[in-house]
C-alpha cells in the first residue's frame, strides 16, 4: 500500500489548520471552505492563530491568500508538517475497555509477550470485557474495585481507566510531532510494540475545544510492560508521535458530536506481507473528550500555547504476525494508514528511531527563523 495522506473528501466545505514546509520556513495555512490562507505574517505560528479567540474570524481577518494545490501537497506528503507547534503535546492513556484490559494483560506479562494469549484470556475471566457502561469513578466502579482488590486483580491501569482520575500524560515536547507522509519511529531495543491509533483535540490556553486532528500514540508495549515508570522510554521517542494532516476546526460542517460518533480505521501493510485492519468507534470512550480537556487544563494546569490532546486508542492491534500467540509487533517498513471520514487519512513508515531524521528544529530554532523573516509582521488586535 502506497503512502496515502489525504483531507476528508468534503475538506472544500470546511476549515483547516496545516503547517507546511515553505522555502525559508515553517508556514501556518488556513483552508476556508476550499481557498488557502498563510496565517504566517499576522501570527507567525498556528498556536498564536488558534489562540486568536475566533480563529475562524481571524482567516479573513488576518490571512493572506495564497495559491497552493492542496491536493497534491497533501497528497505527497514531503512538505507536510504536524499541525500542531508550540502547543504542549499531552495524551490520555486507558480510557477504552479494550486497550485498558491491553494495560492490564501487558503489566501481568511484566513486558513477555509470549505470555499475553493465555493471561488475556485469565483476564478477561476474571474482570470480564463488557465494562464498557461502567462510568468511571461511579458507585459502581467502587464497588468493582473492592472486589477486584479482594482477589488480588487490581491494577493500575484499572485505576485509571474505571477510577475518578484519568490518565493525563506528555507524549513528547512542543515541535517533536511529525506530520502525515513522514517516518516514525520504533525504538530498536523493543519486541513488542505497535501504533495506538486516536483522535487528537486542539485546546486553546482557555481549555476551549477548537477541532481534532488524527494522531498516532506509538507505544512499546514492553517497556511500559515491565514498569510504569517507564512510561516516558516507552512513548517519548524520536519521531514517535504522528499527528495529521491536517486540524479541523469546529465549524457548520463539524461538531464535537462529530467526533463522538467517528470511526478510526487503522491498516498496516509490511513488506512481508503482512496485513491487518481494524477500527473503534470513538464513542465507545469510557470518559467524554471533553471531560479529559477538564482533567487536563484548569486552575490547577495552564497551557498558555495551547495543547493537542490525544483521546486515547480505542484499540491494541492483538493479530498475530508470527509464531500463534505471539501477537502484533511492528517490522521497518510497516505502512500505517489511520483514516476517519471528516479527518482523512494520517500515513507513515515505521522506521527504527535512530534511522529516522533526528529532531533538531525546536522552539529556539522556531524563533530564530520567524525573527530572520520579520514574523509575524503585524501582532492582530487582542
Amino acid at each position: 500500500m502506497p503512502l496515502d495522506t489525504a483531507l476528508p473528501q468534503d475538506w472544500r466545505a470546511g476549515h483547516f489548520a496545516l503547517r507546511i514546509q515553505g522555502q525559508e520556513g515553517p508556514q501556518a495555512i488556513a483552508l476556508a471552505r476550499g481557498e488557502a490562507y498563510d496565517m504566517t505574517p499576522a501570527f507567525g505560528t498556528v498556536s498564536a492563530w488558534l489562540n486568536d479567540g475566533a480563529p475562524l474570524a481571524a482567516i479573513a481577518a488576518h490571512g493572506v491568500k495564497v495559491t497552493l494545490d492542496i491536493p497534491a501537497l497533501v497528497a505527497a506528503g514531503d512538505r507536510l508538517l504536524a499541525p500542531f507547534d508550540l502547543q504542549a503535546l499531552k495524551a490520555c492513556g486507558v480510557t477504552y475497555v479494550r486497550s485498558m484490559l491491553e494495560r492490564v494483560i501487558e503489566e501481568r506479562c511484566r513486558g513477555d509477550a509470549t505470555q499475553a494469549e493465555a493471561i488475556r484470556a485469565e483476564v478477561r475471566g476474571i474482570i470480564g470485557d463488557d465494562l464498557a457502561n461502567l462510568r468511571p469513578g461511579s458507585p459502581e466502579a467502587a464497588t468493582l474495585k473492592r472486589n477486584l482488590v479482594e482477589r488480588g486483580w487490581w491494577s493500575q491501569y484499572l485505576e485509571v481507566g474505571i477510577g475518578p482520575d484519568a490518565e493525563v500524560f506528555t507524549k513528547g515536547q512542543p515541535l517533536s510531532a511529525v506530520g502525515s507522509g513522514a517516518k516514525i519511529g520504533v525504538h530498536p531495543g523493543s519486541a513488542w510494540n505497535n501504533p495506538e491509533p486516536e483522535v487528537v483535540l486542539a485546546v486553546d490556553a482557555q481549555g476551549r475545544i477548537l477541532g481534532a486532528a488524527l494522531g498516532n500514540d506509538v507505544n512499546l508495549r514492553d517497556v511500559e510492560g515491565r514498569s510504569a515508570l517507564l512510561l516516558g522510554k516507552a512513548k517519548d521517542n524520536n519521531a514517535a508521535c504522528a499527528i495529521g494532516p491536517a486540524i479541523r476546526l469546529f465549524d457548520e460542517t463539524f461538531t464535537m458530536e462529530d467526533i463522538r460518533q467517528s470511526e478510526t480505521i487503522l491498516t498496516i501493510e509490511g513488506t512481508d506481507g503482512f496485513r491487518l485492519r481494524e477500527s473503534g468507534k470513538v464513542g465507545a470512550i469510557s470518559r467524554d473528550p471533553t471531560d479529559l480537556v477538564a482533567q487536563m487544563i484548569g486552575p490547577h494546569h495552564q497551557y498558555p500555547d495551547g495543547a493537542a490532546l490525544f483521546l486515547g486508542t480505542p484499540f491494541s492491534p492483538s493479530q498475530d504476525r508470527g509464531a500463534p500467540g505471539m501477537g502484533f509487533t511492528h517490522k521497518p517498513g510497516d505502512v500505517v494508514h489511520i483514516a476517519s471520514e471528516k479527518l482523512g487519512a494520517l500515513c507513515n513508515t515505521v522506521e527504527r528511531t535512530d534511522l529516522c531524521p533526528p529532531w533538531r528544529f525546536g522552539i529556539g530554532a522556531l524563533m530564530a527563523n520567524l525573527r530572520a523573516r520579520g514574523l509575524p509582521r503585524a501582532t492582530p488586535p487582542a
